[in-house]
């Protein structure tokens, strides 16, 4: 089709709060990870906020001025009190992006705009919101090595944050990978879905029958980061038996559950947040031996996602282990 080589790694990511909480969310996420703000702004459809770390994709944090075309998604048990609250969309680099939304309109892929939106140093296009787990994909076309997402009408937006004097949180790196909690009768047509849009391409599933779980990791190499999409091997019949991810999804919608960053010496990390008052959904699982450690934070309740932080060890060159997975998959239900 002509699309090969013409969508690359991963931008940023788009998280909508309510506007109450957009504030607090950004703060949070400077207590709890290596980012920085960078820049925060307003212009006639939002307040953005963008914070950024090292060699990672950047985190915009806003809230709407306008309707949201992602709010039918929000209207489930957990997450209605939260109507705007969710991550809307992750953008990829794009080579040429007019040549590729022409040929993916081809194939009948829908965008949000006619044409793609203008700042100083870039322009973008979002795909519309997907039935099957609520995200919209960008393809960002840079004209400059500047990162900014202002348009000409932009004004600062006067407000202050300060990063929180925890020296350990420079250990958390890069956004590694982030979860998608997608149902499970909709499963291949979201991953198929997300390949279409993306450069990227089915790598491994890993099966935890005893939870009515399956992890599916998509990734475009072993070095960018990864999407991955967890369903539930059957289809929700109800909270009793149905397992932890098809609970979630019952209760909060198909969504991001998670953020993964890498996290070089964690036990430092963890123990830091925990003396701060930060709470888990379980203690460190993994060991060096196995290859990697890993964790979940609690749910934020100003963005409806959680925190994992991942050290993979030396040589290890998988992704996952079925043990850690097993056991992450089950701390979903502690929410």
């Amino acid at each position: 089709m002509g699309l090969e080589g013409l969508i690359g790694g991963l931008e940023f990511i788009v998280i909508n709060t309510e506007p109450q909480h957009q504030h607090a969310a950004v703060d949070e996420l400077l207590s709890t990870t290596g980012l920085e703000v960078v820049d925060a702004f307003a212009d006639t459809e939002s307040r953005t906020v963008v914070l950024r770390t090292h060699e990672s994709a950047d985190v915009l944090i806003t809230s709407r001025v306008a309707a949201s075309p992602y709010a039918r998604f929000n209207d489930y048990p957990k997450a209605r009190h939260l109507p705007m609250t969710r991550l809307e969309t992750f953008a990829f680099a794009c080579a040429d992006v007019a040549r590729t939304v022409a040929i993916q309109r081809g194939r009948g892929i829908k965008f949000q705009s006619d044409v793609p939106v203008r700042g100083e140093h870039a322009q973008w296009i979002l795909s519309t919101p997907s039935d099957y787990t609520g995200l919209s994909i960008g393809l960002v076309e840079r004209s400059s090595a500047t990162r900014s997402y202002r348009a000409e009408e932009s004004r600062d937006l006067n407000w202050r944050f300060k990063k929180p004097d925890r020296p350990f949180l420079s250990c958390v790196g890069h956004l590694d990978h982030a979860a998608t909690r997608v149902q499970a009768t909709q499963r291949d047509a979201a991953i198929l879905e997300f390949m279409n849009l993306t450069n990227y391409a089915f790598d491994f599933a890993i099966y935890v029958k005893s939870l009515n779980s399956i992890t599916h990791v998509a990734r475009r190499s072993a070095d960018d980061f990864a999407m991955v999409f967890t369903s539930g091997i059957a289809a929700f019949v109800d909270e009793a038996t149905s397992g932890p991810t098809e609970r979630f999804i019952h209760n909060y919608g198909p969504r991001t559950h998670h953020l993964a960053w890498d996290t070089k010496e964690i036990d430092r990390v963890f123990d830091g947040l925990l003396e701060r008052g930060e709470t888990f959904l379980l203690p460190l699982i993994g060991s060096p031996e196995e290859g990697l450690k890993q964790t979940f934070g609690a749910m934020s309740s100003h963005t409806l996602l959680v925190n994992e932080y991942i050290h993979r060890f030396g040589d290890f060159d998988g992704f996952f282990t079925k043990s850690n997975v097993t056991l992450l998959t089950g701390a979903t239900g502690n929410q």
